[in-house]
C-alpha cells in the first residue's frame, strides 16, 4: 500500500516548509512558466501535488536542463523543426504537460523505428490456377458437374405436407 502524501513529505523533506523551499528552488525562469496565485503561493497547494511538481522538475532540471532544450527536443521528435509557430506554442505550456508530450513522442517514435527495423516476413505470393491448367479440363466435364446436382434434386422424394386432424 503506498503512503500517504503527508508520510511522503516528511520522509522525503521533514516539513512542507522545506518541501516548498525546495520545489520554489527548482522552480527558476529556465523551467518553470510562474502561474501560481501570488496571494496564496505554493505552501497552499496540496502536498501530493507538491510532491509531483518536485518529481518532475527534478527530472526536467536532469534530462534538459532548460525549459528551451525541453521544447526543442519535442519539436524534434515531432518532426516540426521549420514550425516556428508550433515551438513558440510550446513554450507556453506548462512543465508537466510538455514532459508528458515529450514522453508520448519518444515512445511514439521508438515503436515506429521497431517497425522500421523489423524485417517483413516475406511469404512466397499465392499462384493461382494459370490458363493452361484449366484449359486441361474437358468442357464437357464442367458441364457434367453442373447436371449432377440438378438430377439429385430431380430423384429426391417429394414431402407431403402432413394431414390436419
Amino acid at each position: 500500500m503506498s503512503k500517504s502524501p503527508l508520510a511522503s513529505v516528511k520522509e522525503r523533506f521533514e516539513s512542507k516548509e522545506k518541501l516548498v523551499a525546495a520545489v520554489e528552488k527548482l522552480a527558476t525562469k529556465d523551467l518553470w512558466v510562474d502561474r501560481v496565485s501570488s496571494g496564496k503561493g505554493l505552501a497552499k497547494v496540496s502536498n501530493a501535488k507538491l510532491i509531483r511538481l518536485h518529481t518532475l522538475l527534478t527530472q526536467a532540471k536532469e534530462s534538459f536542463g532548460t525549459r528551451d532544450k525541453l521544447v526543442a527536443s519535442i519539436v524534434e521528435l515531432a518532426k516540426r523543426t521549420k514550425d516556428s509557430g508550433y515551438a513558440s506554442r510550446l513554450g507556453e505550456y506548462p512543465l508537466p504537460r510538455l514532459l508528458d508530450m515529450h514522453r508520448s513522442l519518444s515512445r511514439s517514435s521508438k515503436r515506429a523505428a521497431a517497425a522500421a527495423t523489423k524485417a517483413p516476413k516475406t511469404s512466397a505470393p499465392k499462384t493461382k490456377k494459370s490458363a493452361a491448367v484449366k484449359a486441361e479440363k474437358p468442357p464437357a466435364a464442367k458441364a457434367e458437374k453442373a447436371k449432377a446436382p440438378a438430377a439429385e434434386k430431380a430423384k429426391a422424394p417429394k414431402k407431403t405436407a402432413a394431414k390436419k386432424a
